[in-house]
């Protein structure tokens, strides 16, 4: 018998992850790079039987083609990870966090004011038109955002976060000075849900996979620090439009959050790092379709559907609900700043225990306790003091979902392919947030004086739909355990 093989040697990580081990093995295991040249003759066996010889000489075959596929998966965590695995701290890895920071204050911390323009824009430049037709200007807002996830990921694998962190300053610093200026419908609907949400779509998905390459075992606790910088952008914008609304004008309101934008963006270019040396490689097609045959990715991203599909409505319709039941328009407008601001601690004390416990299991909790504060506390809302302790509580549990979210993707993905299946991932979610809120104003024709009982229990269904899945997926990924970390 004649058979070629090739031997390599290889320097494991000192410091590896075991949980990114095992990750790497399951995804490399079936498509190692390192194969077997040779075949086996065709004579080797013998009325279906191998010969004693042959029979031992398969089985070191066997045992080489273990280690050597064992020795692959390291050997693409090391370029993955570089030499010690993912560094989890370090001067250049807090600095893209806080590049990230900047990035979500200005772009998911921006979308978080969506409640404020749509009771603006109610009563001001679009009261001739309808509630479901103003919400499609702010569900465009958060649908763009995710929407451009497969694009900006794809050039993010390719070239790294620098240009595409330059383009999304211009397109979002760009589009606010044109809604500063707009009057009409369709210049909002131009302005501030296509030109505006593109920059702030680059600026958000480059945050998290930047991230996402400097930290392995503290990557949801360094992403759940990032996007509290979305909470606070949504405590502190809303309070200086609300203010400079009455103050000045519209526009001027506008531009000065512009100018402050364009300051915080300034920061993000100079800290905003990949780990990774990117080159450019063939694309294709299927590439942004292949994660969907596996099934934990497709439970989970079908789980953050659900879970999103909903979780937009209460940042929307709580100060419009707010004043329905006699709370008064002032007091009202920092219904959704306290829901932020409670959201702070949301994405950051969570995401430390998701690492340590499981982010699957702390995404399960969280995202159940939403749907109990949403049935228990906010459907049968009546005073001011429920509707500001469903604001702080809801924010503290919907901020633990979208920090956790990215996290939940990257710990089923190989972090060479992270921009390609982030961005496939958040862009089916984005067709979630595109349409809750309008399906939400078709339910609830007048905010001001309408029941609010099918908005209720349609946000409701659709996140704890999202609950069973998050369940099934991390029932798939440990094999049936309850009790698990995962």
């Amino acid at each position: 018998m004649t058979s070629n093989m090739r031997t390599h040697e290889f320097d494991l990580p000192s410091e590896l992850p075991a949980e990114d081990i095992n990750e790497l093995y399951h995804s490399h295991g079936s498509t190692s790079t390192t194969q077997v040249d040779g075949e086996p003759d065709k004579d080797e066996r013998v009325d279906g039987r191998q010969r004693p010889l042959e029979a031992a000489q398969e089985g070191s075959s066997n045992t080489i083609d273990s280690v050597e596929k064992i020795g692959a998966a390291a050997a693409t965590t090391q370029l993955a990870q570089g030499p010690q695995g993912a560094p989890d701290g370090g001067m250049a890895a807090w600095l893209t966090v806080l590049g990230g920071f900047c990035a979500m204050f200005v772009s998911f911390g921006w979308v978080n004011c969506m409640g404020i323009f749509i009771d603006y824009y109610k009563t001001h430049q679009l009261k001739d038109e309808s509630t479901s037709t103003v919400t499609w200007v702010t569900s465009l807002m958060t649908f763009m955002m995710f929407f451009g996830g497969p694009f900006v990921g794809i050039l993010f694998d390719n070239f790294g976060p620098r240009y595409i962190v330059l383009a999304g300053t211009f397109f979002h610093v760009f589009g606010l000075m044109m809604i500063s200026i707009s009057s009409e419908y369709y210049q909002f609907l131009l302005a501030q849900g296509l030109c505006s949400p593109i920059g702030t779509s680059a600026l958000f998905h480059c945050s998290i996979n930047s991230i996402s390459t400097w930290f392995g075992r503290r990557r949801a606790l360094a992403l759940g620090i990032a996007t509290s910088g979305a909470s606070l952008g949504g405590v502190i914008l809303p309070i200086m439009l609300t203010r400079l609304f009455d103050q000045l004008d519209f526009g001027w309101a506008v531009r000065i959050c512009a100018f402050l934008i364009l300051f915080c963006l300034v920061i993000a270019n100079c800290t905003l790092k990949s780990r990774l040396q990117h080159r450019r490689k063939p694309f294709h097609f299927r590439d942004f379709a292949r994660p969907l045959r596996e099934v934990p990715f497709l439970l989970t991203t079908a789980g953050t559907f659900c879970f999103f599909w909903g979780m937009f409505l209460p940042f929307s319709f709580i100060p419009s609900q707010a004043q329905k039941n006699g709370m008064s328009a002032s007091l009202a407008s920092y219904l959704i700043p306290i829901m932020n601001a409670a959201s702070t601690p949301g994405r950051i004390i969570p995401p430390y225990l998701a690492d340590l416990f499981g982010r699957f299991n702390l995404m399960i909790l969280m995202t159940f306790l939403s749907v109990i504060l949403v049935l228990g506390v906010w459907l049968p809302t009546h005073g001011n003091v429920p509707s500001i302790l469903f604001s702080a509580f809801y924010g503290f549990s919907s901020g633990t979902a979208v920090s956790l979210a990215p996290a939940l993707v990257a710990q089923i993905s190989e972090i060479r392919e992270i921009g390609v299946r982030s961005g496939t991932y958040f862009f089916l979610v984005s067709f979630a947030a595109l349409t809750g809120t309008p399906i939400a104003g078709a339910l609830l024709p007048d905010p001001l004086r309408g029941s609010y009982l099918k908005l209720n229990v349609f946000c409701a269904v659709v996140m704890f739909s999202g609950v069973v899945l998050y369940c099934l997926a991390k029932l798939w990924i440990s094999e049936g355990r309850v009790v698990k970390k995962v």
